[in-house]
């Protein structure tokens, strides 16, 4: 009986012994062996380029080194944002204008986001005049390059406006705005600057010696991001528990400026106004006409397609959630602020981010207007003088690469935490 169970019992088969014709036959092993064969051929790419590289610059005489970035600069940079003289070191000289690519690339991204928002919205108009008027605007800025809008700007600041010399005398020619706080010039822009009469000093991190009243007011500032955060939850809490929301606008008002106004008072925090001393302007904030063409150029341009996106964002919205929203009594105006948008972002931002690495990339154009960023400091005047193509460009290339993951890498996060999450 049990010979006979034992017989009718079955076997496993017994398992084939691996050959070598298996990496490329047998699909279990094909997969990996194509992937190793494709990364020895690039690991064989890049020690050829490498050693190529080395031998073409044994060939000239040259080292690869990164010493020039300690050697004096030797020339001016106009727009300076922290302290820089021409005796400073190269590596100096490229912070200065890494600095100025990020401070020009955070405003044209303001400026593109908030153009592009409302140029989309107003797109959608039952307005034939207002719908048609941003159309224009969309197709007249996008197919036009970006170079020729930077130098059309610069073109205007600098041929248009008017001579400080202008603002003298008893009976000037031009005259500032805002109650005399701002100042147009063919020089530039003047702008008045908050300055602080009880000042802290300042607090040497190397690189940087910024001021210790500014470091306070943006931990001030931070810490009531993070409260409203809290105020916020909380009222979500309390709308989820009642079916009713509290009125937190005057809550988080209190928290995110109380705060700031009471430093600003202790300070004594004043506006120090550009005033005309001989032949120009003095004190102030002094923004100069390259920075101002491409602030424009960038922004408007890009604003063109920002708009296309949001547009494209609300119309993959179902119609039926504004149709809700009007037979609960919603205005327009806030169903789109409040139903819309919100839901319309999951859509927008992805596209959104593409335009921002745009955006800082294009910053390079600054050259064509004398705007001294990163590529007109590292990757122009430094490399001519030093001689260091390979170091300056191979360093630029990397910055860039560094600045485009981390606001690739920001805006994903941002994204994550607005999408829909499956339950």
């Amino acid at each position: 009986m049990s010979s006979t169970s034992d017989a009718r019992t079955p076997t496993a088969a017994p398992k084939a012994a691996f050959r070598l014709s298996m990496l490329l036959y047998d699909q279990r092993y094909r997969s990996i062996t194509i992937q190793i064969i494709f990364l020895f051929a690039l690991m064989l790419g890049i020690a050829w380029l490498v050693d190529n590289t080395i031998n073409n610059l044994r060939a000239l005489g040259k080292d690869f080194s990164f010493s020039f970035l300690t050697a004096p600069a030797g020339y001016d940079i106009n727009q300076r944002p922290i302290e820089y003289d021409s005796q400073m070191t190269h590596g100096r000289a490229a912070l200065v204008g890494l600095l100025n690519t990020a401070i020009l690339a955070v405003m044209a991204c303001a400026l593109a986001t908030i153009l592009g928002v409302i140029a989309g919205v107003l797109r959608l108009s039952n307005n034939w005049i207002v719908a048609r008027l941003m159309t224009v605007y969309v197709e007249l800025f996008r197919n036009i390059p970006t170079l020729v809008w930077i130098i059309i700007f610069g073109a205007i600041m600098t041929e248009s406006m008017p001579a400080p010399s202008a603002f003298r005398g008893d009976d000037p020619s031009a005259s500032m705005f805002l109650n005399e706080s701002v100042a147009v010039t063919n020089r530039g822009v003047y702008i008045p600057s908050i300055q602080f009469a009880n000042s802290l000093g300042t607090v040497n991190l190397g690189v940087v010696s910024p001021s210790i009243n500014w470091l306070l007011v943006f931990a001030v500032l931070i810490a009531g991001i993070y409260a409203n955060k809290a105020i916020l939850k909380n009222a979500t809490a309390v709308q989820n528990a009642t079916g009713i929301r509290p009125k937190t606008w005057w809550k988080s008002l209190a928290v995110l400026l109380g705060p700031v106004l009471v430093l600003f008072i202790v300070f004594g925090a004043f506006l120090e106004y550009p005033e005309l001393r001989g032949f120009n302007f003095a004190d102030g904030t002094h923004l100069r006409n390259s920075l101002i063409a491409m602030w424009l150029g960038l922004g408007i341009y890009t604003g063109a397609f920002v708009a296309e996106i949001v547009r494209s964002g609300i119309l993959a919205i179902s119609r039926g959630q504004s149709e809700a929203a009007f037979a609960l009594g919603m205005q327009p105006g806030k169903t789109m602020r409040l139903v819309i948008l919100p839901q319309a972002l999951r859509v927008i931002v992805p596209p959104l981010i593409s335009q921002y690495l745009n955006i800082t990339k294009n910053t390079s154009l600054g050259l064509a207007v004398g705007y001294m960023d990163l590529r007109s400091t590292l990757g122009g005047i430094t490399i001519n003088q030093t001689g260091r193509e390979l170091e300056g460009m191979l360093l630029m290339m990397l910055i860039y690469l560094a600045v485009s993951l981390s606001i690739s890498g920001a805006m994903n996060i941002y994204n994550n935490r607005i999408m829909l999450k499956e339950r």
